[in-house]
Formats: structure tokens, C-alpha cells, sequence
């Protein structure tokens, strides 16, 4: 595994968006779906005073609006160059997915959960929790489950320790979903290490990197152990945080398209709802004035592609309403019933009953 410049990376990238010719059979899916999607599309009864004012996605670089699909895809095409080009991502010639080692494994009901480790750079390990439905089926849906800020890390969404309610990757296995739940990059097996420590070795291995692109490339990584193995099927690939986890799926849906349906739970969408300036997520050049984008424009990236967003108005919430209005004319230039929307449960940073209902109902509808 090696990585390209960030020139060539760009170049790579910009090839990579020959990729939405799958966006075409996104749009054109039956009407399926939760019935609950008009709840979630309709603006709160008050909108907060420091909502913040998005511009509009259907606009293009000369100011003048955009009214076809093809003007849009020009565009799109655009603004995820400029991301990738912010992140400094550097990028993976990627070979075929990683071996994987097993470590051990249990027999949690109806669920096979194994300890993995892989290599996700040149002597760079990372260890994940693969969870398969037990018996399996032949063809299984997916989804990459990325933890929250905790010290159990990986245990939260394989259910082995942690809030039951977070532990995504064993209830999605446990309804037949092979679900992968890889170790953010700020921990490592010696969790008295600062998050700032292993940023600045990760930035000394990439200069110019940021460390959401780690998070983003791990993360695709992921996706590649999920897409090679044969009871997989790669057209139906989900992806679920909560916190931390929101803020990487949202990356991750944005820059990979295989992603079809994201949950993103209490991330703070906008760049100013929580710590996006940290050096591990976006750095302090967001909190600058002539930083002029925001997060509405990675979710005109995942449209057509179903995107869930939950708040309990601590991270996310009514405030957060205004990067769906900006995303809904972009879906809606797709065709079909636009899939996309905001879920505000009103009991601050967790994740109520109510809430995890729908995070499986929003996967299952969509993968």
C-alpha cells in the first residue's frame, strides 16, 4: 500500500467522480422507503437565531443559478476537488483489500464477532470488530459502524462493553447486516497516548494532511475488507456513527460512493456546532473568515444517496435545519422522493429508543 502526491491524488479524484454513473440507479430506485420521510423533511416550528445562513448549492462559480442535472454534476464535480484538495488527502493507490488476521472470536446471539487487525498503512496495523449474521446468507447488506469518543472504542459498536444503545454493528448483524467496526486512528493499544500526539505523528508520516483525511482514508479502507468479502453485496453498503462516528460518516458518504445509506448522529453538521477546528478533525482554518465553505456542500455530494441526520439539539438539531433545506433542490434534481432529512429527538448528546428505532429503519429502507 502506497500513497500518491496530492496532485496526483486530485487527478485520481477527479477521474473517481466517473463514479456517479452509480448516482443514475440511486435515483431511479422504487418509492420504498420509511414512512416517516415527510416528518423528517418538514422545517422545525422555530428555527434558532444562530442557524447559520448557507449559500445556496445551485449556484455555480460565476453566481448564476443552476437549473439541469449536467450544470449540477459540473459543479459537484468541483466542490469535491475542493475538499479533497482542503483535506491534503492523500489517497491510496489501493491494491486489493488488506489481509486480515483473527485474533479471536465469540458467538453473541444469532451473531458471529471477531477481533481483526489489518493493515491500513506500511506497518501500520489497526484492529476492527467484524460481526457476520450467523447462519449466513449469501448475499448480505453492509455497513461501516464508526465509534464515538470513548475509551472502549471498537467494544462500543460490537456490543462487547459500552452503551447498549450505540452498539450499531451488533444489532445491524443481528439483522443480517456484516457490519465492520474499525478503531479510530486517535487511539491506539497504549490509550494514555494524547490525541495530539498521534496527530502529529500521522502529519509527520503525510505533511500537509489533515486529520480528518486519516479518518476518511481508514475509513475507506474499511469499505474495501467489506466489499471483498464474497457474502458481501457492494451495492448495498450503509454507514452509522454517532459523535465522533457521525462527523467520519459524513466524510465517508461524501467521498466514497459505494456508501448508499448514512446515519449520522450528533456530529454538529455545521463547522461551527462543535470542535471541527481540533487538530484531528479540520484544524483552526475553519474558524477564519475567509474559510467560506460549509458542510451543506459534502451533503450535495451524497445526494441522491440516502442521508439521515439526528440531533437532540445539543450537537445537531433545529439549527442544523438549514443544511437540509440546501441539500433538498439537489436531490430533488434527481428525481424520485428525495432522501434525506433531520430527526431531532430533544435529549441532547445520546441516542433515546426512538432515535435507534430509526437508524435501523433508516438502513434497512435504504441499503
Amino acid at each position: 500500500m502506497h500513497f500518491v502526491t496530492r496532485r496526483r491524488f486530485l487527478a485520481a479524484s477527479v477521474a473517481a467522480v466517473s463514479c456517479t454513473r452509480g448516482l443514475d440507479a440511486v435515483g431511479a430506485r422504487d418509492e420504498r422507503g420509511v414512512n416517516w420521510l415527510d416528518e423528517v423533511q418538514r422545517p422545525p416550528a422555530n428555527i434558532p437565531a444562530d442557524a447559520p445562513q448557507l449559500k445556496p448549492l445551485l449556484v455555480d462559480e460565476a453566481n448564476q443559478p443552476i437549473a439541469s442535472r449536467d450544470a449540477w454534476m459540473h459543479r459537484r464535480e468541483a466542490l469535491r476537488a475542493w475538499w479533497l484538495q482542503f483535506l491534503g488527502a492523500y489517497h491510496p493507490n489501493r491494491p486489493p483489500a488488506p489481509r486480515i488476521e483473527v485474533l479471536e472470536e465469540d458467538h453473541p446471539d444469532g451473531v458471529l464477532r471477531q477481533r481483526i487487525r489489518y493493515e491500513v498503512e506500511p506497518g501500520l496495523s489497526v484492529e476492527a470488530y467484524l460481526l457476520r449474521p450467523s447462519p449466513l446468507p449469501r448475499s448480505c447488506p453492509a455497513a461501516v459502524v464508526l465509534h464515538s469518543t470513548t475509551q472502549v472504542t471498537i467494544c462500543q459498536p460490537a456490543g462487547v462493553e459500552g452503551e447498549p444503545e450505540k452498539a450499531f454493528g451488533l444489532k445491524l448483524a443481528q439483522r443480517g447486516f456484516v457490519t465492520l467496526c474499525p478503531r479510530c486512528f486517535l487511539w491506539s493499544d497504549d490509550l494514555t497516548i494524547p490525541y495530539q500526539q498521534h496527530v502529529e505523528r500521522f502529519q509527520t508520516r503525510h505533511p500537509g494532511s489533515r486529520g480528518m483525511a486519516k479518518m476518511l482514508y481508514d475509513a475507506i479502507v474499511a469499505v474495501d475488507i467489506l466489499c471483498s468479502l464474497p457474502e458481501v453485496d457492494p451495492k448495498r453498503l450503509a454507514a452509522v456513527g454517532h459523535s465522533l462516528g457521525a462527523k467520519e460518516v459524513l466524510y465517508l458518504a461524501a467521498l466514497d460512493e459505494r456508501i448508499g445509506v448514512t446515519v449520522s448522529s450528533e456530529g454538529g453538521i455545521g463547522t461551527k456546532f462543535s470542535n471541527w477546528e481540533a487538530s484531528w478533525y479540520l484544524g483552526d482554518e475553519i474558524r477564519r473568515d475567509s474559510f467560506t465553505h460549509e458542510h451543506h456542500e459534502l451533503l450535495g455530494l451524497i445526494a441522491p444517496r440516502a442521508f439521515l441526520l439526528l440531533g437532540g439539539d445539543s450537537a445537531d438539531g433545529d439549527r442544523s435545519w438549514p443544511f437540509i433545506a440546501a441539500a433538498l433542490p439537489v436531490y430533488q434534481l434527481y428525481g424520485g422522493t428525495p432522501r434525506v432529512g433531520l430527526f431531532n429527538h430533544r435529549t441532547g448528546h445520546a441516542v433515546p429508543p426512538e432515535a435507534e428505532r430509526r437508524i435501523y429503519e433508516w438502513i434497512e429502507a435504504y441499503a
